[in-house]
């Protein structure tokens, strides 16, 4: 059963994050932003200048007390313990942000925007160091863990970058249709009415290994090997969008949140804990996958490419409303799941032990 967070809000709650020390952030439209402990309180509200949407919302790793939010084109920091008036202001973007995301060093935030642009700003020097690009919409982008010139990004391109910060072109690039055809999957057909537009990611601790979520209802799995990522597991979790995907802290377990209104979690770790021996035989074992799985008429049958059907969720969550945003909090010793959606409220439900 859903444990109900309200008083927070009086709009639809569109973002979350959880700090170190367990103070829970959401933002909403018209400007909201609120805190919250782990009973689910509201222990403070703040109504952001020009009542612009707060679209993401993020703590800072080194300094817990930190939090960065997006509303609008703009970028306020703000501090915790006291919120008030932002301590600063960023307007490096041109268009309406939709992600940011700050690296474990404290030392560079990306904020990804409507126009595909992603600013990259050096949050010592408070000026923009890169500029990077999508060509439609760019919707996340996450730093990798332990590795803090290195990030991910993703659009409704349908596009998977992967850069450094020492290069203003991408290091790899993958789109997700192509890649679809390319394998022949069954779906390949269908993608024309429902394109694979990328909405989602999130990296797991190790850094490796990172989720996307797409419109096309499948998550998909990708390691990342040197200067390149390749996919290692694709799965449809949803019968409508993958609105947003959360690795957990531990191990490979994975949540995803849908348009269907469901919220699922997931192990991989069976699927991604094994080192391949390299991208190269990865890619040779998946052609030869495809091919064994081709019957006489050259019909493909569902177990072709890296797709597996055998993946099944550890939990299904019925939640009954569109997810914006799902967060993980440890609350009295238990973790849960924090769920954003067309609501003014949050709803946090409990999660298993791994």
């Amino acid at each position: 059963m859903a444990v109900k967070w309200n008083g927070g809000h009086s709009s639809s709650v569109l973002c979350l994050n959880v700090s170190a020390e367990g103070l829970v952030a959401s933002g909403a439209e018209r400007g909201e932003l609120a805190l919250w402990d782990g009973g689910g309180s509201p222990v403070a509200q703040l109504r952001l200048p020009q009542a612009e949407d707060v679209t993401s919302v993020v703590f800072s790793a080194r300094r817990p007390s930190t939090l960065y939010t997006s509303h609008g084109e703009s970028i306020s920091v703000l501090d915790v313990r006291s919120l008030q008036e932002p301590l600063e202001r960023f307007h490096v973007n041109e268009e309406e942000i939709n992600c940011v995301s700050v690296n474990d060093t404290d030392s560079f935030l990306a904020a990804a925007d409507d126009s595909g642009a992603i600013k990259v700003l050096d949050l010592e020097s408070k000026k923009v160091s890169r500029s990077l690009r999508h060509s439609n919409i760019c919707s996340s982008v996450a730093f990798r863990p332990q590795r803090p010139q290195s990030l991910v990004s993703c659009g409704l391109d349908m596009q998977v970058m992967l850069w450094n910060l020492q290069k203003a072109r991408p290091l790899w690039t993958t789109n997700l249709q192509e890649c679809d055809m390319e394998e022949e999957s069954p779906q390949s057909a269908g993608q024309l009415f429902n394109p694979p537009l990328a909405h989602s990611l999130s990296v797991a601790s190790c850094g490796n290994i990172f989720g996307c979520g797409a419109q096309d209802g499948k998550v998909r799995i990708f390691r990342v090997t040197g200067v390149r990522f390749e996919r290692e597991l694709d799965f449809q979790a949803h019968s409508l969008g993958v609105s947003q995907v959360l690795f957990m802290p531990e191990a490979y377990w994975l949540l995803s949140g849908g348009n269907d209104g469901n919220v699922l979690l997931w192990d991989v770790s069976s699927s991604v804990g094994k080192q391949q021996k390299s991208p190269a035989k990865s890619l040779h074992r998946r052609k030869a996958q495809a091919a064994a799985s081709s019957g006489k008429d050259g019909k493909l049958n569902k177990v072709a490419s890296n797709e597996h059907p055998g993946v099944v969720p550890k939990l299904t969550i019925e939640h009954g409303e569109k997810v914006n945003w799902l967060s993980c909090a440890e609350i009295k010793g238990s973790r849960r799941v924090l769920v954003a959606d067309q609501t003014s409220s949050v709803s946090a439900y409990p999660l298993p032990e791994p």
